[in-house]
């Protein structure tokens, strides 16, 4: 549970945000907040660098409450374990970085340790992180275990290099303390700016869990992504490999826009790998000198006349094929639930599955036809 909505398990695949001014700055805090919830956003994050914002968590969440926003909020933690303490008593999940949790910031040095010395500081991380733990289990706080490939500490990095097996067992050490200590409200991230980076660690990280019997939900993001096109590619490409193999539980998309810009991405991204369906799908070949009719132009008319209808058939979204003409036809078509085909110049024919229900129907008629067709299904 996080706040009062659930992850994991047979949950829907959930889609978040991070907000991008002064987490001091409550007004704008909260005002970005509701942006991002109005776009479908469902958990939200915020930097909490000192104590100061760690405190303010509980302005901000009085006042989404106050505008009937009863959004699960995340406080993000780096450098300061004392912070993460403070922020567990105010947000429903604290986000920290293994790589400078209890490890000091890195200064980029090679460090030899013996394995005793090495053991040494394993048992300072599971003391100080068990005390963080405590606060957690008593304020029913998830945390989220989230190790970034460029913030590996220079311990991790001296033993294991830059590598994947070292960025999991940046994670694992701090799972297996959750696992002692029988804290499970646990959600583990692996992210990179390099999407191959990314996929092999988490692909690493849940062989790991599996031998160890850890069955932990999976955040998935590829930080640093970008803006516009680039960002938005890099995220489909990281995000969209790991939730084709069936990995993933909750997504971010980062993008250097305003955080309300992401959550459509994300659902997109949920869309295409048939993870999460939202909304109605539309299929559409790229056309050729066969198509008869401007596609282009047909397409925006049939989406702009479906925008307003949420359609569902046997409580699952519906599915419309738009296609250039009959080569493209019931069989490209097949996964759709009712299909628009070019049949001759000016002419369409209708289809509900594979079974063609109006023939050659004027194509300044067809779409209004395809409207009747689905509403009385």
């Amino acid at each position: 549970m996080i706040g009062n909505l659930p992850m994991g398990g047979d949950n829907p695949i959930r889609v978040q945000s991070m907000t991008t001014v002064s987490t001091m700055d409550t007004e704008g805090c909260i005002a970005q907040i509701e942006r991002i919830v109005d776009a479908g956003g469902e958990y939200v994050r915020l930097t909490t660098q000192g104590l100061r914002e760690a405190l303010n968590l509980k302005n901000i969440k009085e006042g989404l409450l106050k505008d009937g926003y009863n959004i699960p909020i995340i406080a993000d933690v780096h450098f300061n374990a004392r912070v993460a303490d403070v922020a567990a008593l105010y947000a429903d999940k604290v986000r920290i970085n293994p790589g400078n949790y209890v490890d000091p910031a890195r200064k980029f040095q090679h460090l030899e340790y013996t394995d005793e010395e090495y053991a040494e500081e394993l048992t300072k991380l599971e003391e100080r992180f068990s005390a963080f733990l405590d606060i957690c289990r008593k304020n029913k706080t998830a945390i989220r275990i989230g190790v970034n490939h460029g913030s590996l500490s220079d311990r991790i990095m001296s033993r294991y290099g830059d590598t994947p097996a070292g960025i999991v067992e940046s994670c694992m050490e701090f799972l297996r303390v959750c696992v002692k200590k029988e804290f499970r409200d646990v959600v583990v991230s692996i992210k990179s700016s390099n999407t191959t980076v990314m996929v092999d660690s988490v692909r690493l990280l849940i062989r790991t869990m599996d031998k160890e019997d850890m069955h932990f939900p999976l955040h998935l993001g590829v930080t640093e992504a970008g803006e516009g096109e680039d960002g938005r590619l890099k995220s489909a490409v990281g995000i969209g490999t790991l939730l084709m193999d069936g990995i993933g539980d909750t997504i971010r998309v980062s993008l250097s826009e305003a955080p309300e810009k992401e959550i459509p991405v994300a659902f997109g991204i949920l869309q295409a790998a048939r993870a999460r369906i939202t909304k109605t799908e539309f299929i559409s070949c790229p056309g050729c000198g066969r198509t008869l009719y401007n596609l282009e132009a047909t397409i925006a008319r049939i989406k702009e006349a479906f925008a307003s209808k949420n359609l569902h058939k046997e409580g699952r979204q519906l599915k419309i094929a738009i296609m250039g003409c009959i080569v493209n036809g019931p069989g490209e078509m097949a996964d759709a639930d009712y299909g628009y085909v070019g049949a001759a110049k000016g002419k369409v024919s209708l289809y509900k599955g594979k079974e063609c229900i109006e023939k050659n129907i004027p194509e300044e008629e067809a779409v209004e036809k395809l409207m009747e067709i689905i509403d009385r299904e």
